[in-house]
């Protein structure tokens, strides 16, 4: 039986059949729905843990007793993972133990690019890179089997496009795995000196057997056709080459790392040209090159953003390909209506703080009309920030700024910077953003929200009892009572010490938060409620109207209106 599926969820399906029983990830676009679809599955536990570092150790916890496990990540996401995931290619693992790595090339809901090829190598953790879903299901089962064989953690690396296409992916039942056995071995889990100098032979020997296993394997498949170009590629791309190249001789990268030496060698004797053909870095171009083999694609493609079709025409064939246009108004990126963070902002443009951001929904707040934040650098970062600015400028600056970062971020990693500042008695200001939710990934709780990835009820987190007993002040306030709020930020950034403001406020877009819309009557056309940039405002010649379609009823336009104009039902 097929099945037209996405590629993540192809891959919960290949994590069912593959006798899979534990998922413990954290959300990161593009990887969410793996975790999502998997927890649809009774045989398959699932849990939204509170950052990457900490789900792949339990998802390596898990395997150390002897049970099938995988984690499900986003690029920058296997950076907090990376500490963890180094030694435990020393470790080896007991049960299998799959890492499932989602790059983003065009950044499409991303900081950076990255390439992840280039951490499984440095961590000498085998990469498998599927090219559409079916395959994707397939390499899933697959990356268990080599996992368990050659005792490692295995990377399933996808992109993008692969994770949000569609393909025909064949159902298969499911393989009930049994458990193995735990042995204590410190020897091999316990990675001090002596045992981790011990443990890096086997390491170097895996990857030498593994080296020459890949030759055999029928993950990697030659296409041999016209003789005068041969293509190497993995992944989605692969797709883009055979679309655009159906002539060519291609040679199919299921495993680019380690890559097949002897099946690229005899590849390369079969062709006059050769050309590697991947997105981001050039991780396979360069060993081949390494090889004493003439390749050459980089310098064709480029090192940034995502290849195409297209863009694969204008290569080889010289054919610029016109891009039809869409009719499609533009959507740039904005807060949604009657979103929290909408408020939270305009207080502190209004206050011209500096202020200092993290990742999340809030990261609009840097776009106009909002205009509100200076810098941001991943998940966590914020308070940090702040507190180094306020050792490098002192209290006349730090009176002057503030450290904005989500409920669910500060869960993630905002806690050990929030002890740092406590601990040097940094006179900073830090709001926490709670909307109730993990939003800008699709409203996955966290563990403030008091429930579970299936909807259960778990104990919730309180936020501010934490930050109290981290030692510093703590303040609720609703951040759509703006003059409140804006009070309360004057008078905690007077305060020679850590200060936490906690902004509750639930996301616009959670159940029974949708109110009536709001209604403008004698507008006096003074354009200050723009200054929100809400998309349900929308101006005129004569004043603002309210696109009831689009209005929350949320009331901050109301809250801001020197003259009245806007009317809340029952108000």
């Amino acid at each position: 039986m097929k099945e037209l599926m996405l590629g993540n969820e192809a891959i919960a399906r290949g994590a069912y059949e593959a006798g899979v029983k534990h998922i413990i990830s954290y959300p990161g676009t593009p990887s969410t729905e793996i975790t999502e679809f998997a927890s649809k599955y009774k045989e398959i536990f699932c849990q939204w843990s509170v950052n990457e570092k900490v789900s792949f150790e339990t998802a390596f916890g898990a395997s150390l007793m002897g049970d099938r496990a995988m984690t499900c990540l986003k690029h920058v996401g296997l950076n907090v993972a990376a500490d963890s995931l180094f030694t435990a290619a020393y470790t080896g693992v007991n049960a299998g133990l799959v890492i499932v790595c989602a790059d983003d090339p065009g950044m499409y809901s991303s900081q950076n690019e990255q390439d992840s090829r280039q951490i499984a190598r440095a961590a000498h953790v085998p990469v498998l890179e599927p090219s559409d879903a079916g395959e994707a299901k397939d390499m899933v089962l697959k990356a268990f089997e080599i996992s368990e064989e050659y005792d490692t953690p295995v990377m399933l690396r996808i992109t993008t496009r692969l994770a949000h296409q569609r393909s025909l992916v064949e159902l298969c039942d499911r393989q009930e795995v049994p458990s193995k056995e735990y042995t204590k071995n410190p020897a091999k889990y316990v990675m001090m000196p002596g045992m981790a100098r011990k443990r890096h032979i086997v390491v170097e020997d895996r990857e030498r057997r593994l080296s020459d296993a890949v030759n055999t394997l029928s993950l990697n498949r030659m296409e041999i056709r016209d003789s005068d170009i041969g293509i190497i590629s993995a992944g989605a791309v692969y797709e883009y080459v055979k679309e655009v190249m159906p002539n060519a001789s291609l040679l199919k990268l299921g495993i680019s790392y380690p890559i097949p030496k002897e099946i690229i060698k005899e590849f390369a004797s079969r062709v006059k040209k050769l050309y590697v053909i991947e997105e981001l870095e050039p991780v396979i171009e360069t060993e081949i090159a390494a090889m004493g083999i003439e390749v050459m694609g980089k310098c064709l493609t480029g090192l940034q953003g995502e290849l195409s079709p297209e863009k694969l025409c204008e290569i080889f064939k010289g054919e610029k390909q016109e891009v039809k246009a869409s009719n499609l108004p533009m959507r740039p990126p904005v807060l949604c209506p009657g979103c929290p963070h909408r408020a939270s902002f305009y207080a502190l443009k209004k206050l011209k703080l500096t202020v200092f951001g993290d990742i999340g929904c809030y990261t609009l707040g840097t776009l106009a009309p909002l205009s509100s934040m200076d810098a941001s650098l991943c998940m966590g970062a914020s308070i940090g920030m702040l507190l180094g600015a306020y050792l490098a400028k002192g209290k006349d600056f730090s009176k002057k700024a503030v450290a904005v970062i989500g409920d669910s971020t500060f869960l993630h990693s905002g806690i050990q910077p929030l002890v740092s500042a406590v601990s040097l008695n940094a006179a900073i200001t830090v709001v926490i953003l709670d909307n109730r939710i993990t939003a800008m990934t699709g409203h996955q709780p966290n563990p403030s929200t008091g429930k579970d990835i299936y909807g259960n009820d778990i104990p919730e987190v309180n936020i501010e009892k934490l930050c109290l007993a981290i030692g510093a002040r703590v303040n609720t306030v609703n951040p759509m009572e703006v003059e409140d709020f804006t009070s309360l930020l004057k008078e905690e950034l007077n305060y020679d010490g850590v200060s936490v403001i906690v902004a509750k406020y639930p996301c616009a877009l959670l159940p029974n938060q949708r109110k009536p819309a709001i209604k403008v009557e004698n507008c006096r056309n003074c354009k200050l409620c723009l200054n929100i940039g809400c998309p349900a405002i929308l101006p005129g010649e004569n004043g603002v109207t309210v696109d009831s379609t689009l209005c929350n009823g949320c009331g901050l336009c109301a809250t801001i209106c020197p003259f009245g104009s806007f009317k809340m039902e029952g108000k």
